[in-house]
């Protein structure tokens, strides 16, 4: 459990965790290695948590070689999926609706079928308080969206793998698509008689500001944190010297969440990965965008308050038009 900026870090491989409850088993997909190093940190709080439960991944071929190396150290076990290259149902599906690429990725969880029952959960998650109890629920058990509640948000869900069900949520997918082009839309489409769960079980960190009162009221019940947007945990900047990490105004709350992801990454993740694979990682937050891809960004109500788009900034770039005479 997280108390304040405080965190558990327990060091142990999957390897410890082959006791009892091996048909059932928590799930998670990345497709690049940023997620990939989310997975890792998510792997590493469920077993600081206590999970009994075994951990799965599924990858693309888009994981480097060292990241999935890394994977098979706290994921009992590693599988990898490729539907833009393989000969399967969901390839054949692709060629009708080429734009749920990634969605028909995750639709592979459902062939998982070694396992009685599952959650996924997204790999920009953070587990802190054991959600073992989530197992006695039945598929198809979400909480609600903060979007919209009517639907469930797809970051973490109760299911059980089957053979059939896949064939009919790939039938669904041909046929009627996805209403928001993701997963999301998809599932929903399909689950429409799904069971509602505490909200503490699927958290949206940066959703939390809108009621304040009652995040300060129930917040200490989360379990599962969910880093819901385009801003990922391991794309925030983090001081070393003082263990913590910036956060926009109106989002200090944040702040507990974040130190504790970057708690593990720092301590069981970064010292596995080869130096150059966290160079490149480490330039997921730094790297130029375009003028194209900031207006998109701001657009999106996504401005970097602290980073790019600070007031210094956005002031010395003015300066500099004006000394350019541009």
């Amino acid at each position: 459990m997280i108390s304040g900026t405080s965190v558990k870090v327990t060091d142990v491989t999957s390897k410890c965790y082959r006791v009892a409850n091996m048909s059932q088993a928590y799930v998670t997909l990345a497709t690049n290695d940023g997620y990939a190093i989310g997975a890792l940190v998510l792997g590493h709080s469920l077993r600081s948590n206590n999970t009994t439960r075994d951990l799965c991944i599924m990858i693309t071929p888009t994981v480097s070689p060292s990241i999935k190396a890394l994977l098979h150290g706290v994921f009992n076990k590693v599988i990898s999926v490729d539907v833009l290259d393989s000969g399967d149902s969901a390839h054949l599906s692709l060629l009708k609706r080429p734009e749920l690429g990634i969605t028909f990725t995750k639709l592979h969880c459902w062939t998982l079928t070694e396992y009685s029952k599952c959650v996924f959960l997204d790999a920009d998650m953070l587990c802190v308080q054991n959600p073992d109890e989530l197992f006695s629920h039945p598929e198809l058990t979400a909480v609600t969206d903060i979007g919209w509640p009517d639907c469930f948000n797809s970051g973490m869900f109760v299911f059980v793998p089957s053979r059939d069900t896949y064939a009919k949520l790939l039938r669904v997918a041909e046929e009627k698509g996805s209403f928001d082009g993701g997963d999301q839309g998809l599932l929903n489409t399909y689950f429409t008689d799904w069971h509602r769960i505490s909200f503490v079980f699927n958290m949206v960190a940066s959703a939390t500001y809108t009621y304040l009162p009652a995040y300060k009221q129930f917040g200490v019940n989360a379990k599962l944190i969910h880093f819901l947007g385009s801003m990922k945990p391991w794309q925030h900047r983090y001081d070393v010297t003082s263990g913590s990490v910036q956060t926009p105004a109106g989002y200090h709350h944040l702040a507990p969440y974040l130190n504790s992801w970057w708690a593990i990454y720092i301590r069981l993740v970064q010292p596995g990965i080869p130096e150059m694979v966290a160079q490149q990682l480490a330039g997921l937050h730094l790297g130029q965008e375009s003028i194209q891809e900031g207006l998109a960004r701001w657009e999106r109500g996504e401005p970097d308050y602290l980073g790019r788009d600070s007031f210094a900034n956005i002031q010395a770039y003015i300066d500099s038009k004006l000394k350019s005479g541009k």
